[in-house]
């Protein structure tokens, strides 16, 4: 972006007059200070949810058409700092036969946005480095955030994004599909119903070989992605892998994660890549000689009641994607990746005793969506089911299933494996974000109960043209 970060967070400190001016902050001062607790917060429910769509490059599209099938949504506004990617969005509104969202572009567009519209959702899907800014300035605008992972690159802003939810009274839900993946929500069912046992060790990764598209001119906008991996050496991504364990292990209702260590291998991939396409394109030269993160990224993190979880990084390897997704319990085990088992002693289960669980234990979300999610698609479904839960809660006032102290807890695993990394793998403090309300707060109700509101909750079909239909 042409303006830089202090310029920017200057912009949406600026917001609107009737903003809520947020003082000079810091960690102790925010651990110290009372808090609204927006764990379990049901929110006055909306009729009809108007959202604003800021960021359409690589995943702001997708979610304009996976909204778009939601009943009682309407999106009102559409923003990116190229305006032919504002047009190319409007396209999938008018191609629905929808009402076209009005247009917003270039560096300041989503503040604009913010001042001049009615707006109940704020959907972000912007580079990392704003989602912080964004996401504070969308709740003092009066309108909830929801927003691509993660929701902060420091501690600070991480502490910033919690204490605005708790004074605005408005959710800033963290857009963690993978916590709606089918054999996620599989195994966080089982383990509710307590089939492994008390849980005593995770696993969780983000391993995906994203090297040549890191380094492509028609991947990530000016390139902010490859800029990440110069900027920081750490855990980049960890909230793939730690969500769904966490939710499983229930950290921040019953358990909090404590302290962590990282430790990371050299880089042998990015700094050959960089000079190998240097030398055949002038383009990639401000890109030789720099320092980036290595390979492999293994995070080790023990919780308050003395359990354990483990999360990877690793996007430039050659290596077949995994999340591992691995539950460890005292009567169980289950893992997803590389191939999907579960056991209650030495061996997995077989396929057909597989099956009987799976239709025993799947939940009432995916029994109801999961069919129509997969049509719409996203990652399979999930981005789908994700999105209608959260319209779901809005619409009939219960409270969200990612508040933002998951957000807040697994996007700080970003500067804190960094620096555990930068003090050769020295343990690392984490924050408690929900401020002891761990201690109290319940798991999220897995059920589809509407809690005595209106529980309006649209299906998907394919109508006789072929095409998706919200009934």
């Amino acid at each position: 972006m042409d303006t830089n970060r202090r310029d920017f967070l200057k912009k949406a400190s600026l917001l609107s007059s009737a903003a809520i001016t947020l003082p000079a902050l810091n960690t102790e001062a925010f651990a110290a200070a009372p808090n609204f607790n927006m764990w379990g917060y049901a929110a006055p429910k909306i009729d009809t949810v108007r959202i604003a769509i800021i960021g359409l490059g690589m995943r702001g599209p997708g979610a304009v058409d996976r909204l778009s099938y939601i009943e009682g949504t309407e999106i009102v506004a559409l923003c990116d700092r190229h305006a032919d990617r504002v047009e190319k969005a409007q396209k999938i509104l008018a191609n629905k036969g929808l009402k076209a969202a009005k247009s917003y572009s270039g560096d300041e567009g989503w503040v604009q946005l913010l001042k001049e519209e009615e707006i109940d959702l704020v959907y972000i899907c912007t580079p990392w480095e704003f989602h912080a800014p964004m996401c504070i300035a969308a709740m003092k605008a009066g309108a909830h955030a929801a927003c691509e992972v993660p929701i902060g690159l420091t501690v600070k802003e991480c502490w910033e994004v919690v204490k605005t939810s708790e004074q605005t009274k408005k959710h800033c839900m963290m857009l963690e599909n993978c916590c709606y993946d089918f054999f996620e929500m599989l195994t966080l069912n089982m383990v509710r119903q307590g089939l492994f046992g008390e849980l005593v060790h995770a696993e969780g990764a983000y391993i995906h070989d994203l090297l040549d598209l890191n380094f492509s001119k028609q991947g990530y906008d000016k390139m902010w992605r490859l800029r990440e991996n110069i900027k920081m050496n750490g855990n980049l991504y960890p909230t793939h892998g730690i969500g769904p364990i966490a939710q499983c292990m229930n950290i921040n209702s019953g358990d909090r994660m404590t302290h962590l260590v990282a430790m990371q291998t050299a880089d042998f991939q990015m700094g050959d890549k960089a000079r190998e396409l240097a030398a055949e394109d002038s383009f990639f030269q401000e890109f030789v000689g720099k320092k980036y993160r290595g390979n492999m990224d293994t995070t080790l993190i023990k919780t308050e009641k003395g359990k354990t979880l483990m999360v990877q990084h690793d996007v430039t390897s050659p290596r077949p994607y995994s999340r591992i997704h691995l539950l460890s319990g005292t009567k169980g085990f289950a893992q997803k990746y590389p191939k999907q088992g579960i056991a209650f002693g030495h061996s997995f289960l077989e396929e057909d005793e597989l099956k009987s669980l799976k239709e025993k234990y799947t939940p009432e979300l995916v029994k109801f969506i999961g069919e129509q999610a997969k049509q719409v698609g996203g990652h399979g479904g999930m981005d789908f089911m994700m999105d209608w839960r959260l319209i779901d809660c809005l619409r009939n006032g219960l409270p969200i299933e990612q508040p933002v102290y998951e957000g807040a807890s697994w996007s700080a695993i970003v500067p804190l494996s960094c620096e555990s990394v930068a003090k050769n793998s020295k343990t690392v403090n984490i924050p408690d974000f929900t401020k002891g309300a761990w201690k109290t707060n319940q798991p999220h109700d897995l059920s589809l109960k509407d809690g005595g509101n209106t529980g309006i909750r649209p299906k998907v079909t394919k109508n006789s043209n072929n095409q998706l239909n919200v009934e």
